[in-house]
């Protein structure tokens, strides 16, 4: 069984282009239940869609990797698959640290980004057509609210004790860079919206850990 979690303020049309042996269900987004709502009580409202008894996978992209992480730590029979995120709070990149340190992402008005479609493909390197137009309407969709919780979480995460992860990351993702850190399937080429872009690679992978493990 296949548990997918989209990047923030994405939902199922990021999956449309994976094919994966089994069943897989996307969980989606919940509304925070307060500004504040810690990380990990999130995860716990969203883990209940996953059974206890049931070994299964958790596949998160971006934001959704953190909290793949953190329903990994409620789930031991779980193994965790990350797309273009972190395993580790300390792999943010220094722009983000710097956010972090300094508390300036309280003033990122995050209304913005949606009328910068342009700017936001080369951040996501999302190519042209197809990958451009779902970009644009998932920047549209995204509630600044929900998008301003979110970040708050990322830049104040504790990562100590998560659970062990099998990284896929673009060579060039510009908005979420791996730096030193190891990645297990480093795809040449591929950007930050590669679970779009390069949907069939990611399929292999996804489908080739499945074989090794010998169930899904």
């Amino acid at each position: 069984m296949w548990y997918l979690i989209p990047g923030l303020g994405a939902d199922e049309r990021v999956f449309r282009g994976l094919r994966l042996p089994g069943p897989a269900t996307v969980l989606h987004w919940l509304p925070p239940l307060s500004p504040t709502e810690p990380l990990r009580h999130y995860a716990a409202r969203l883990a209940e869609a996953v059974p206890p008894s049931q070994p299964c996978w958790l596949v998160g992209v971006s934001f959704g990797g953190l909290l793949a992480l953190e329903v990994g730590r409620l789930r031991p029979l779980a193994r965790v698959v990350l797309i273009s995120s972190l395993a580790d709070a300390h792999q943010l990149p220094p722009l983000l640290k710097l956010g972090r340190a300094t508390g300036l992402h309280r003033l990122v008005p995050f209304g913005l980004l949606p009328r910068l479609p342009r700017l936001a493909q080369w951040f996501f390197g999302a190519r042209n057509g197809r990958e451009y137009r779902l970009l644009a309407r998932i920047l549209r969709d995204t509630n600044p609210s929900f998008a301003r919780w979110a970040t708050r979480q990322l830049l104040s995460w504790d990562s100590a004790g998560v659970p062990a992860a099998v990284r896929l990351h673009g060579t060039h993702d510009r908005l979420l860079p791996a730096g030193a850190a190891y990645i297990d399937y480093p795809l040449p080429g591929a950007g930050h919206f590669m679970i779009v872009s390069h949907a069939a690679a990611v399929s292999r992978v996804l489908q080739q850990l499945a074989e090794q493990a010998g169930w899904w």
